[in-house]
């Protein structure tokens, strides 16, 4: 099978999931099994996968779904615990005291406190956490959910504490033995990965400034009463402001600290700079913005629990401290179990689920369910119930309503995340192929030549828009991404920092993100409705990128002290 003939079958899942959730406007629930099907048959025929090995990915795709699902189903019970203690109430009111402009909003709630969320978590909890609290604040569903995607960009290749790249990076590239190629260049891994974090923060400093200004021009085109860009674009000054308040601190974290914290000091900086201005009114029109009347909202805008107003149990009155402090806390414990120094994170992960050699493959899948931010929100709903003197009856609402959410979402993921896990694991197959999506890019890389900067971040979009997450995609193209690099003879650490921006603003349209963040906030069924939003900001994303790579490779000649050294042949 030629290799043309491998990109193209390889594409074909991808192809048919964008065309019935975008073209055809297919709810994900029937279009994903479809995509599924087709996937596992072209593991089966094409590419002469054994069928233990299509059922062991599959069955880790499972696995994967159940921690999905445990982190989307802690965000819903958080926030429907704080709706039926009254916190939501005194959230709003906090809102009001600092604007009641519904773009300052956006870029408090969701571009800095969900940058720090993604910063201490990552793998799309802070969209989880995001959407629903926006909804809280009287935004539309549809909104919360591209709002939310978009905040999964900037802060992803540094969230989790890093993960994306000391688990993406480090281990895509070959772990330790890797390591012992770069001591020929006098380098140390940990000295690679922090040049290629400076190199990736540059770049997404440059791209990420600007988007608080797509979120509040998205905002104001698709859910204003106007219709307009022009209404996100009259906040230019605050949304650019609130842009650089997060970037410029991000840059020199990577610059001094690593990659670790570029995300989590960005965001600490930034929310009490852009909260003190917006209090008082800086750089902000005269006049606030905020949505029409909800009766007047096309019906696809809101989620049933918006649609059916039921959320009627307020609680009590309480002081905006307290009503905040449950997500102080999510953010605290999530910071401290992400930090290695702390040693929480080593604690709570000694606890592991093994499933190991599943069905006699090389496949195991592993679930360490103590460690998943979605426990950690449960034990704050444990702890919220003391602390706002809830009753057992709330609580038990607050459960209830949270379980019938998540069932939709289950059903949409236990095909999606099993799909992906086939795309992945197709490198173990009888026709002596690599895994499809390293056939696409193979197929990209001999088709483009001394461009190909151009293209790596596309190829990293690629992988986070299969697998939904940026550390997959280092880890599935990392090593391939280096490698044509050193066959065009250009720097591959820009390269690989390419490759993680692009998989970063491929997280914006990762489809079982969209299917989670959805579920978060009750609206299943729209997913198509909001790719077809959210594409807009990868575009730009990609194409800033690509401007970036071509000028720091061949205008710049950004120096790389493992150019040249031939690490990697072409065929390793």
């Amino acid at each position: 099978m030629s290799l043309s003939l491998q990109a193209f079958l390889a594409f074909m899942p991808v192809l048919l999931g964008g065309v019935l959730l975008i073209g055809f406007r297919v709810a994900a629930k029937w279009a994903m099994p479809a995509v599924y099907v087709v996937t596992a048959i072209i593991g089966l025929w094409a590419w002469q996968m054994d069928f233990a090995q299509v059922a062991a990915a599959s069955a880790k795709g499972l696995v994967v779904t159940a921690n999905l699902l445990w982190i989307v189903f802690g965000a819903i019970l958080l926030l429907n615990t704080l709706e039926q203690s009254g916190a939501v109430t005194a959230i709003r009111r906090s809102f009001h005291d600092v604007s009641d402009d519904r773009r300052v909003q956006v870029v408090i709630v969701a571009w800095l406190f969900g940058s720090f969320i993604e910063g201490a978590a990552g793998f799309g909890t802070p969209a989880a956490i995001a959407a629903p609290l926006m909804v809280a604040l009287g935004f539309p569903a549809a909104c919360a959910v591209m709002v939310g995607m978009m905040i999964q960009s900037t802060a992803v290749t540094f969230g989790a504490a890093g993960t994306p790249i000391f688990v993406g990076i480090h281990d895509g590239m070959g772990g330790p033995a890797f390591g012992e190629q770069l001591a020929l260049a006098g380098l140390t891994m940990r000295e690679f990965l922090y040049q290629i974090g400076i190199r990736v923060a540059v770049i997404h400093a440059i791209a990420g400034t600007f988007i608080p200004t797509l979120m509040v021009m998205m905002m104001t085109r698709f859910f204003g009463r106007e219709r307009s860009w022009r209404a996100g674009l009259a906040t230019l000054p605050f949304t650019v402001f609130g842009g650089l308040a997060f970037t410029m601190p991000y840059t020199l974290a990577a610059f001094f600290l690593g990659p670790e914290f570029p995300s989590l000091i960005g965001a600490l900086v930034g929310l009490p700079i852009v909260t003190f201005a917006a209090r008082r009114k800086w750089l902000l029109p005269a006049e606030p913005w905020t949505f029409d009347e909800k009766s007047s909202w096309p019906a696809e805008w809101s989620s049933l629990t918006q649609a059916n107003d039921k959320n009627q149990h307020k609680g009590r009155p309480m002081s905006i401290a307290l009503a905040w402090l449950p997500y102080l806390l999510v953010a605290v414990l999530l910071l401290v179990s992400r930090v290695k120094s702390f040693g929480l994170g080593s604690l709570l992960q000694k606890f592991a689920l093994t499933w190991a050699s599943i069905f006699g493959t090389d496949i195991g899948a592993v679930s360490k369910p103590l460690y998943l931010p979605g426990t950690i929100m449960i034990f704050v709903v444990m702890v919220t119930f003391f602390l706002h003197r809830m009753n057992t009856s709330q609580l038990k609402r607050a459960v209830g309503d949270s379980s019938k959410i998540l069932l939709g979402a289950g059903f949409v993921l236990i095909f999606t995340v099993p799909m992906v896990q086939i795309l992945i694991n197709s490198n173990i197959n009888h026709g002596g192929y690599s895994s499809m999506p390293v056939a696409m890019a193979q197929w990209v890389s001999l088709n483009v030549g001394g461009v190909w900067p151009v293209f790596a971040g596309v190829i990293g979009a690629l992988g986070a828009f299969i697998a939904g997450s940026n550390t997959v995609s280092n880890l599935t193209f990392a090593k391939f991404q280096f490698s044509v690099a050193e066959q065009l003879s250009i720097s591959g650490m820009m390269v690989v920092a390419l490759q993680a921006v692009g998989a970063a603003a491929g997280n914006m349209i990762a489809i079982h993100n969209v299917v989670a963040a959805s579920a978060t906030v009750g609206l299943l069924g729209q997913e198509g409705s909001t790719l077809r939003k959210t594409i807009l900001p990868t575009i730009y994303y990609l194409l800033v990128t690509a401007v970036c790579g071509m000028i720091a490779v061949y205008v710049l000649h950004v120096a790389d002290p493992t150019q040249g050294l031939e690490l990697l042949t072409p065929n390793k």
